[in-house]
């Protein structure tokens, strides 16, 4: 699997958090259509995440989805991940990008326009646009709604990127509405009774608001 190649395809990305039902959860998430798995624990280490990570890398390529992991480049290089994700106080994707090669793809996190074009300069390979909505998984962060995601989506970057924060099946229209070509979710899937049918209708959103630009 060519990561650049895949992630162009992507439209679901799964942002992980922990829990001891995480592998089956996230099993089920990746056969229902989930694109990109990105692996978060703030609170463990990279010794404790390791193994983590191998786990859930092998099983996202057997289902064909790509494997990333939070923050961490050395993370993402002890484990073969396919990508990592840069937060704006993490380190220049430059630096990643030396230690990690070209084949590996780097997302970054924006929440402006300028940031969405200044991260693509410096050679991000997507985005993470955000927080829309307020929510727990970021308290600290203030919400920008939807217009945000009209911003960037008029601005056409010109890489991948996924809508982030506060991601439902009650607000995935709206978001998909204003413009954003991927989600990134975290409760609106692994809390799920069904985490491989939530992926799906995330996923129909998304084809049902792509339609309708194509008729526009």
């Amino acid at each position: 699997m060519n990561p650049g190649v895949r992630l162009q395809d992507a439209r679901l990305l799964l942002v992980t958090d922990p829990r001891p039902d995480l592998a089956a959860r996230l099993a089920a998430a990746v056969r229902g259509g989930v694109d990109v798995v990105q692996l978060r624990d703030k609170r463990a280490s990279r010794e404790e995440l390791l193994p983590l990570a191998v786990e859930l890398k092998e099983i996202c390529e057997r289902a064909g989805a790509l494997f990333t992991v939070n923050d961490d480049a050395e993370l993402a290089r002890l484990s073969n991940a396919h990508g990592v994700h840069l937060g704006q106080e993490d380190e220049p994707i430059a630096s990643a990008r030396e230690m990690l090669g070209p084949g590996v793809v780097i997302g970054r996190s924006v929440s402006s326009v300028e940031e969405a074009r200044e991260a693509v300069r410096e050679g991000a390979d997507y985005l993470g646009v955000g927080t829309v909505y307020a929510t727990p998984t970021k308290p600290e962060e203030a919400a920008a709604g939807p217009a945000l995601l009209r911003e960037i989506s008029g601005a056409a970057v010109p890489v991948p990127w996924f809508a982030i924060g506060g991601v439902t099946l009650e607000t995935a229209r709206e978001v998909a509405d204003a413009g954003a070509p991927g989600f990134a979710a975290v409760r609106a899937v692994l809390d799920a009774e069904d985490p491989a049918t939530a992926a799906r209708e995330l996923h129909s959103f998304l084809a049902d608001a792509s339609r309708g630009r194509a008729r526009a």
